[in-house]
């Protein structure tokens, strides 16, 4: 049986998701207008479809006004890069969010970069990027999960992580490298790992913070966590699940959670625990994007 504390991320993201419908209340009260949303969806991809239900969704219940653009699989790159221009110009818009992937048609990374910065509520954007990596977390707009992760180990542990020992397990754009640079601004001695690391096992016992966002499901064992660890698992893998049925499947994260929950201090599941935070987060980038846009001070910072 576990042993850890387990990190409710659905419970925390609700927390912030409430933090956000009280400010947005409030921006509508003192300026007439609402934080403003567009997801654009290319394609059918069924996962994607249900990412950006979720994020509309989210959207309407914090007061936001959510659009939702959906356009054809076979959608050329010239139209995706036209709406996203059309975007940036609404001035009833303040977030652009592009869901990935994209078909394999489309250039991602220029249709990102056309993305203007201060409505980049993904963090993608490279003037974003180079921000955060600067040391400016408080101009850029920082990656969601990255910036939920941060907030769930600040909820477990406390405001000040400084000195704690940080293995980031990935070395992605999305998550590793900017988890990185946040662990970074808090004082952390921070370690990237990533699949080919030399002795990993041995290099993630020597953390006192585990980040798992390296994509293999269940690849960190129980025995690599250090006694005490608190655990943040980012990974979302689907797998076979024979006592289900024939062709059930089940969600799993990088972490063998049954096993590191045995040695950890505290760790979150999968699911309910970073996913939740990762809409969440868009919402906050979202009223940030707006109110920068606005001419308005940022508000209090949640992490």
């Amino acid at each position: 049986m576990p042993e850890a504390q387990i990190i409710d991320g659905k419970a925390i993201a609700e927390s912030v998701r409430g933090e956000i419908t009280e400010r947005a209340a409030k921006l509508l009260s003192e300026t007439g207008k609402r934080p403003g949303l567009a997801v654009v969806l290319v394609g059918e991809d069924p996962a994607s479809q249900v990412y950006v239900r979720n994020k509309d969704r989210a959207a309407e219940a914090c007061g936001f006004h959510s659009v939702k653009h959906t356009l054809p699989e076979d959608s050329s790159e010239e139209a995706v890069l036209a709406l996203v221009d059309q975007l940036n110009n609404d001035e009833d818009i303040h977030g652009i969010l592009v869901q990935l992937p994209l078909p394999g048609h489309i250039d991602e990374s220029k249709v990102l970069r056309l993305i203007k910065p201060e409505k980049d509520v993904d963090g993608f954007h490279p003037v974003n990027v180079g921000l955060l990596t600067a040391g400016e977390r408080d101009s850029a707009l920082v990656p969601c999960t990255p910036a939920g992760s941060m907030i769930l180990l600040k909820r477990t542990l406390g405001d000040t992580l400084s000195g704690k020992n940080a293995v980031v397990v990935g070395r992605s754009n999305i998550v590793g490298k900017p988890m990185a640079a946040l662990l970074l601004a808090e004082s952390c001695t921070v370690t990237i790992a990533h699949s080919r690391t030399k002795d990993l096992p041995d290099v993630v016992r020597a953390a006192d913070i585990v980040v798992a966002a390296v994509g293999r499901p269940e690849m960190i064992k129980g025995d690599w966590i250090k006694a005490g660890a608190t655990v943040i698992d980012v990974g979302i893998n689907r797998i076979p699940a024979p006592e289900k049925g024939e062709g059930k499947s089940r969600l799993v994260g990088d972490v063998a959670f049954n096993e590191a929950a045995s040695h950890a201090g505290a760790i979150t599941p999968v699911p309910g625990g970073v996913g939740p935070m990762t809409i969440a987060m868009l919402m906050v980038n979202t009223l940030t994007a707006a109110r920068r846009l606005m001419g308005l001070p940022d508000d209090e910072p949640l992490f």
